[in-house]
């Protein structure tokens, strides 16, 4: 049996728990625990994240904000390429989600209407009779998911901390204070505290420990490439209807990725892209752009997680002494993840956390009983 003994246990090591690690790891010793033989297989590697304001709850939304900073300003060292790469969102609104744009206008942050014309004028591929009205975010971000991933991996291990992959738990107790992590080949990892980032296993893990479920919902999003000859995709920005029922992205200079915007209730596990889903996706988009699509180059899927109110859970468990939640990011965890990790880390070690202090009640985990 290969015992260690640390500060803290992290149970996954996708973006949540990769950002947790980095701001612990400089004053706490962190193990980073992986299932899989790579960090962040399942969705942290399979999202397509981009930044803007006007997304998810509001906790997610000021989560975002905190975020920017450090996005546009990371650490030295952190990435050998800019994290960020400008791409407004367009919402577009067919005669019959009138009343849904005037709705996101009204509450939503940095957006403005356009005229449809000068989305046309973006997009050349944009069917005159789809849209009647349509909004922008110009102050939005593709990211490079990679880079801000491995950065902060690159963070847990400057500091010493160490990330074992291939480690799925499989019993987890706490005796006399401390948590006991048994992972598959035997390796065993002690701390006082234990933080459950495990995303769709975020309930699994919670059972392992003994520890009540929160309710946590898998569900799964699909994506696909195709080539939208002959129109140049590069700069268009995402376009999704005010609904979100589907959306397009360039991807790779020349391709464009589109989605359903599906959130489908599943299960954890290795999801994979639905056929009919990607059929969905494409029948959905040339609706709105004038693309012939002659074949899907690539297609896949990922799991995003909710709570059953849609909201994060960040907060130790009111039952069980030193067991921490981290979960609930559903789609929102590449955005939010260094006001997030910072957020996290500064309640685990007793430190201020400043502005986002506000917003502690609402991420509670016992709000679910």
């Amino acid at each position: 049996m290969d015992s260690h003994s640390f500060d803290v246990v992290i149970v996954g090591a996708g973006i949540a728990g990769a950002t947790v690690g980095a701001h612990l790891a400089p004053t706490h010793r962190v193990a980073l625990v992986e299932a899989e033989e790579t960090a962040g297989y399942h969705s942290t590697g399979r999202s397509a994240a981009l930044w803007f304001q006007n997304y998810g709850p509001s906790d997610v939304r000021t989560l975002t904000r905190l975020s920017r900073p450090f996005f546009e300003h990371p650490p030295a060292g952190f990435a050998d390429v800019p994290l960020l790469h400008r791409r407004p969102v367009v919402f577009l609104a067919p005669e019959e989600q009138e009343s849904e744009l005037d709705a996101l206008l009204a509450d939503g942050i940095g957006l403005r209407e356009l005229p449809v014309a000068d989305v046309r004028a973006m997009v050349p591929a944009l069917r005159p009779d789809y849209a009647r009205r349509a909004a922008i975010e110009e102050d939005a971000f593709d990211m490079d998911v990679a880079a801000i991933h491995q950065g902060f991996l690159r963070m847990v291990r400057a500091s010493g901390g160490v990330l074992s992959t291939r480690s799925r738990t499989g019993w987890i107790e706490a005796r006399d204070g401390i948590w006991h992590v048994h992972a598959t080949g035997g390796a065993v990892f002690h701390a006082p505290i234990v933080v459950d980032a495990a995303g769709a296993w975020g309930d699994v893990v919670a059972q392992q420990a003994e520890v009540r479920p929160l309710g946590l919902q898998p569900k799964r999003r699909t994506g696909a490439i195709i080539d939208p000859s002959p129109w140049e995709a590069r700069d268009w920005p995402l376009l999704n209807d005010v609904d979100q029922t589907w959306y397009v992205r360039p991807e790779a200079r020349t391709r464009l990725m589109v989605s359903p915007a599906d959130e489908t209730d599943t299960h954890p596990h290795d999801v994979q892209p639905d056929e009919m889903d990607v059929a969905v996706a494409v029948e959905r988009m040339q609706q709105a752009l004038d693309i012939d699509v002659r074949r899907i180059e690539h297609s896949w899927a990922g799991l995003r997680t909710f709570t059953p109110d849609g909201s994060l859970a960040f907060g130790f468990d009111t039952r069980m002494r030193g067991f921490f939640w981290c979960v609930g990011q559903g789609g929102y965890g590449i955005q939010t993840s260094p006001a997030a990790g910072k957020l996290i880390a500064d309640m685990i070690a007793g430190r201020d956390p400043g502005e986002a202090a506000s917003m502690l009640p609402a991420l509670d985990p016992k709000r679910f009983g």
